[in-house]
């Protein structure tokens, strides 16, 4: 055969097969195309159902937070008139009246009622964002022990909003590109590691077989993403039926605490009344004594109740000898799970008097 025909033949042979590897090539490329792209839409999906729970369980802390500072403000308005009440009632007494409520209760009601109103100053003052839910999380905790010690309200504040405010902790928000309460420190520890899938600028590899390995292994890893995003949204959502538990039992709490409250402000208007009239205040105040000071009691009964409810906290504390462990910036340390998950801790709500049961207990967490 001529040596031209030859090298023609070895030419179109040669030409084949790059044309029949070009096409395994292309074949492979687009495979490893449509695994990537399914994996990323799957991916962007679960992210986002993540995304919407940790928005709402942030919501559900920032009203949580808001609503225990309201509650410690107006605890120690009640203080202040049930005082007033009190030093009118036992003016020119030898025998003074007493409410019959522990010491060392009617001292945590005020620390908390001063720890409150000192963070709701600084909130007001500066407009910190997130404080609430940094309170909610770490401030009811910290509330006795600040107002014992003598620690700063500003301080306590401060921490709350750098410290216990969700975003910040997990190193910003998801949607500013951190990881939110999937950080290591946040809510939800290490359960969301944050995908090592770099979907966006993925690029061809020059040989179609290891792109097609390269998608296969992105895909594993947005597997196993998804499966930790999943955990996550349970334990979010887990966290937000607790969270909406505790402040339904605080309004409904608060609701009885504020009957008494009202009595008490009808009381003091009735008296100002008769001393507007110049009639006898002492002798009004000789007719009402009991039923003020059974005012007060209940009164004072209830903001206790109100004021444990609070001060427990969401998630478990560590403890070393029975004292709280804190953080170099006197946060407390949460206990975690396996998964780096901070744990609810409703078995330590304590229950209310006259009750056996715990009422945050009733429903499964």
């Amino acid at each position: 055969m001529p040596l031209p025909f030859i090298l023609a033949g070895a030419a179109l042979a040669s030409a084949a097969y790059g044309a029949k590897k070009g096409y395994d090539g292309y074949q492979s490329h687009s495979e490893a195309d449509k695994i990537v792209t399914d994996a990323k839409q799957r991916y962007d999906e679960k992210r986002e159902v993540f995304d919407e729970h940790e928005r709402a369980t942030t919501m559900a802390l920032e009203v949580l937070g808001k609503q225990e500072l309201e509650i410690g403000q107006r605890i120690g308005e009640f203080k202040v008139l049930a005082d007033k009440l009190q030093q009118q009632i036992n003016a020119g007494r030898e025998k003074k009246l007493k409410v019959n409520i522990p010491k060392h209760k009617l001292q945590e009601i005020e620390e908390y009622s001063y720890t409150a109103v000192g963070v709701l100053g600084t909130v007001a003052g500066a407009g910190s964002a997130g404080v609430a839910a940094g309170f909610a999380v770490y401030g009811g905790v910290m509330a006795l022990g600040a107002a014992s010690t003598g620690t700063a309200i500003s301080s306590l504040a401060g921490a709350a909003a750098t410290n216990a405010t969700l975003a910040a902790i997990g190193g910003g928000s998801l949607a500013t590109g951190g990881l939110g309460m999937a950080g290591g420190t946040a809510i939800l520890g290490a359960a969301v590691a944050g995908p090592v899938l770099a979907i966006a600028g993925w690029a061809y590899n020059s040989h179609g077989e290891e792109a097609l390995r390269n998608a296969h292994k992105a895909n594993r890893e947005v597997n196993e993403s998804i499966e930790k995003l999943e955990q996550a949204v349970a334990h979010l959502s887990r966290t937000t039926l607790y969270v909406s538990k505790i402040s339904g039992s605080l309004t409904s709490i608060n609701n009885q605490f504020n009957l008494y409250f009202d009595q008490l402000k009808e009381i003091d208007s009735h008296l100002q009344d008769i001393k507007n009239q110049n009639l006898n205040v002492s002798q009004e105040l000789g007719k009402l004594n009991d039923n003020i000071m059974r005012t007060i009691e209940n009164g004072y009964a209830l903001a206790s109740i109100l004021v444990d409810l609070i001060t427990t906290p969401i998630f478990k504390v560590k403890e070393v000898e029975g004292e709280m462990v804190m953080d170099d910036n006197g946060v407390p340390v949460m206990k975690t799970d396996a998964e780096g998950s901070m744990i609810l801790n409703p078995e330590s709500v304590r229950p209310a008097p006259g009750s056996t049961s715990n009422p945050l207990t009733c429903m499964a967490i």
